[in-house]
Parts: structure tokens; sequence; C-alpha cells
């Protein structure tokens, strides 16, 4: 636990702008005190369906679906093949693919945008869905969700857990190419 968890993430938040306040305070409620804290972010592993949970006094303002702003991001291990990032993209500029580290996450103003965002990232790399589908999608149960109507999407993450989704890439140098490289450079200086 780092020192400004001691001293307790409300007092943290308390000099955070109302719009990354309010949604830290969510986390807050949702989770109890996070497991490491700054003047910058708040970060809880291993709650509910997250790997990771990060609140952070930056915000960010998205117009998709409508107008909100993006501070908290939920994060997930997911393998996201590569031909499969641009429409994820095209989704979403929240929805973040960490191919290295074998991450997926979305920012968003809480939780259960979050979670709805997610599901709908997991529809389009399995191709139940387009991105053009899941944006529609996403705006309809925004809809429900401020109709009062069931949003399945933004209740449950239904993203099978994954491991092993770390994608390390291919190798293209050889210690040999390094090396020649190293004395190219070594006879230029």
């Amino acid at each position: 636990m780092s020192t400004q968890t001691q001293k307790g993430a409300a007092e943290i938040i308390a000099a955070w702008p109302d719009e990354s306040r309010e949604a830290a305070q969510l986390v807050l409620d949702a989770h109890g005190e996070p497991q490491e804290a700054t003047q910058e972010q708040l970060v809880w592993h291993g709650v509910g369906s997250w790997k990771r949970v990060v609140a952070t006094k930056a915000f960010h303002q998205h117009d998709f679906p409508a107008p909100h702003i993006d501070a908290v991001e939920s994060v997930i291990d997911y393998r996201v093949p590569p031909g499969k990032v641009s429409a994820l993209a095209i989704f979403d500029g929240s929805v973040v693919v960490g191919r290295t580290v074998g991450e997926l996450s979305a920012r968003c103003h809480d939780e259960d945008a979050n979670r709805l965002a997610l599901n709908l990232a997991h529809d389009i790399v399995t191709g139940e869905k387009t991105a053009e589908q899941a944006r529609e999608h996403y705006a309809k149960e925004f809809l429900d969700y401020r109709r009062g109507k069931p949003t399945p999407y933004m209740d449950v993450l239904h993203v099978p857990p994954q491991t092993g989704t770390a994608d390390a890439d291919v190798r293209l140098l050889s210690e040999e190419d390094l090396e020649q490289a190293k004395q190219e450079g070594d006879q230029q200086s």
C-alpha cells in the first residue's frame, strides 16, 4: 500500500476536478480503498471481473454515443488478433488494445459503460458484430439504460476469462544482425 493510500482515496480525490472525482467515487463505492494511490490516479487490482481498474484525475471528453467524460479504465486479459485492431478502433476510440501484454481495456465514465464496450469489443473480435453494428448496439443499450430497461451488456461481463494472452510478436533481427550493426556503428565512431 502506497503512502498516498494510507491518507485515504477520498482525501486524494477531493482535489480532483468534479468530473473525475465523481467517476472515481463510483469505483470507491463499488470496491473500497484502492491498492495503489497517487495524487493522479487510484488503482484497484483483481476487483469484480477486472484485472485492474484505474480512476484518473485527468479526464477526456468523449462524444460517442453522447457527450461524456472518460476517467475510469477497466482492464481484462484478452488477446486481440492484429487483424481485428482496426475494427475495434472504428467501434470506440476509448477501447485500447495492449497486444504485447495481452490486455484489452475500455475507458469511460464508469464500469457499466466499460463492460458494455468490452462485451461489444468481444463481439467484434469473434465476428458476431461488425464495428458499425457494435456502435448501434452501444447506442441502443445506452438509451435503454436511461429508459430503465434491461441492459445485459452493461450488467455482466460476457467475455470468457483468458490466460496466456500476451503476444511477444515475431523476432525479425537475429543476434548476427545485431552484432553486425554494432560493429558498423563502432566503425563509424
